[in-house]
């Protein structure tokens, strides 16, 4: 029964146009960067954004977030792509001056506009 999943997912994955593409990548980056925020520097560990994003590509095109990190990410592999986005992440951060910085120059406000943007892109394509 996996097994059939797992195909009926990998087919379904193949329907995609490439702006689809691009906006599932988009979507996945910018949940992943703003609940890489809200952890480092608001305490907050839950991923939500993550999730509610699965939920919605679940939902919508029967395909989830670690999914599209290995179809589509250039490392073809989920665990490579999120410590990527992590490292890229901690990088921005620390250029920002670390959460005080980050804070000062509202980047919760702008990875919460990214994110929504993302999403609604997303419910447009379909």
């Amino acid at each position: 029964m996996g097994l059939v999943l797992g195909w009926s997912l990998a087919l379904a994955a193949l329907e995609f146009d490439a702006q689809t593409v691009q906006a599932l990548i988009e979507a996945v980056e910018a949940a992943f960067e703003f609940d890489a925020h809200n952890s480092r520097c608001r305490g907050d560990q839950s991923g939500r954004n993550t999730e509610n994003l699965n939920k919605e590509l679940v939902n919508r095109y029967r395909i989830t977030v670690l999914g599209v990190q290995d179809d589509w990410f250039p490392e073809r592999n989920y665990r490579a792509a999120q410590a990527r986005l992590e490292r890229d992440f901690a990088e921005r951060l620390r250029a920002l001056g670390g959460c005080a910085g980050a804070k000062a120059q509202g980047l919760n406000t702008q990875l919460r506009q990214r994110y929504e943007q993302a999403l609604a892109r997303l419910a447009a394509r379909r």
